[in-house]
């Protein structure tokens, strides 16, 4: 869960440890649970965009460019002028520089992207590798309005109205939380690919240590399924089709591709699954049925650990073991089989699956999981396909 590429960590750079990872995977997955089980316990689409993954600290991370700088007194021809600076839509056909390059957390369980603005003092705002992005730098930037459609759509992220810009604020499931202006600004995913007034917040604190919120990274790329999202925001040139390989490791690359084929024409390279419906969950989860998971074929008879402590011990014993032979284990969805990679099922020498504490809780497929799987979502053909071995 904790879902071009980002270099691996330097040396300087905090690297949490197992305990703290398994701690914020506990929190996100009890918050989405919470949100999902209500009162359980209690045009034509363009050619698609791609952009490299990697994994860092266990974090699907991808690289893009934000806002567009205002050039010195020169010539064109003494620019090099960035294909995303004479688009229409907003940014006008005036010459404008490259904006920087931000790395982001690629997050299937959020609505609202945001990205670290200047000012942002450190702290509340963490420190980052990446230049801090400063809106007053960028000639495509723009602050909403309190009055603005944009900010009335927030819902439950608005925090109210300063000096007329528009405010938001969103708390994690552990109290961390991200607060700034909503804006817009160019957003570029690749040399080819541009979105003009791609709506985010500017974030001028974060609290906590929740995902994104690492020096490697400067904010989320939310891919949930509400109206402020990456894939909302793109639905009208791209679809609302997504697809992503997340790499094993640091040493490997995947791939997050907007725009994908549906998987109605790619049905014999895709094990396919519906999408379900249901008005009372929040717009922005994707769910799927999962009949069962097999091990070696059979039945699970596994016992996940049930707490970071727990994994730990586990973690424990099973080292110093010179070779494993891991079974083959495989999820059971409406539509087909399938089996996971072996980066999939151990995490940290120990088994990558943890206990609901309540069985009625919905399950959720992590990004462990996920690794060297193709995920394509079709949300508009209300479909998800998986394909092995993509990554």
């Amino acid at each position: 869960m904790d879902g071009p590429c980002s270099s691996p960590s330097s040396s300087s750079a905090v690297v949490p440890s197992v305990d703290e990872l398994l701690r914020r995977d506990q929190l996100r997955a009890d918050e989405v649970q919470k949100r999902l089980s209500h009162n359980v316990g209690d045009d034509e689409a363009n050619g698609p965009a791609n952009s490299k993954v990697t994994q860092v600290n266990h974090l699907a991370k991808i690289k893009v460019e934000l806002g567009s700088r205002k050039p010195a007194k020169t010539t064109a021809s003494q620019l090099g002028i960035h294909p995303a600076a004479t688009v229409g839509g907003g940014v006008g056909t005036g010459t404008l520089l490259p904006g920087v390059i931000q790395t982001v957390v690629l997050d299937t369980a959020s609505d609202v992207p945001w990205v670290q603005c200047v000012p942002c003092p450190v702290p509340p705002c963490h420190p980052q590798t990446d230049t801090f992005y400063d809106p007053t730098n960028s000639g495509s930037y723009a602050a909403f309005s309190c009055s603005s459609a944009a900010c009335r759509q927030l819902g439950p992220y608005a925090n109210g109205c300063s000096n007329n810009q528009c405010q938001y604020k969103i708390t994690y499931p552990d109290g961390s939380s991200t607060s700034g202006t909503y804006s817009s600004d160019l957003l570029t995913l690749n040399p080819t690919t541009m979105v003009n007034n791609f709506q985010f917040g500017c974030s001028h604190a974060d609290q906590g240590g929740g995902i994104g919120f690492d020096t490697q990274t400067a904010g989320i790329m939310a891919l949930g399924g509400g109206p402020e999202s990456l894939i909302s925001q793109t639905a009208s040139t791209f679809g609302r089709t997504f697809s992503y390989c997340l790499p094993p490791t640091a040493s490997y690359v995947g791939y997050f591709v907007l725009g994908s084929p549906g998987v109605a024409s790619s049905t014999s390279r895709y094990v396919v699954t519906p999408l379900l419906r249901d008005n009372r969950s929040p717009a922005t989860f994707y769910r799927v049925l999962l009949r069962a998971i097999t091990v070696a074929g059979g039945g699970s008879t596994c016992r996940p650990c049930r707490s970071p402590a727990a994994a730990r011990r586990c973690s424990t014993r099973a080292r110093g073991v010179r070779s494993v032979k891991l079974p083959r284990v495989a999820l059971v969805f409406d539509g087909g089989v399938v089996e996971l990679d072996p980066s999939g099922i151990l995490f940290d020498d120990c088994l990558a699956f943890a206990a609901n504490r309540d069985d009625r809780m919905p399950v959720i497929l992590g990004n462990v999981q996920q690794q060297t799987i193709e995920v394509l979502y079709d949300v508009d053909g209300g479909a998800v396909g998986f394909r092995r071995n993509a990554c």
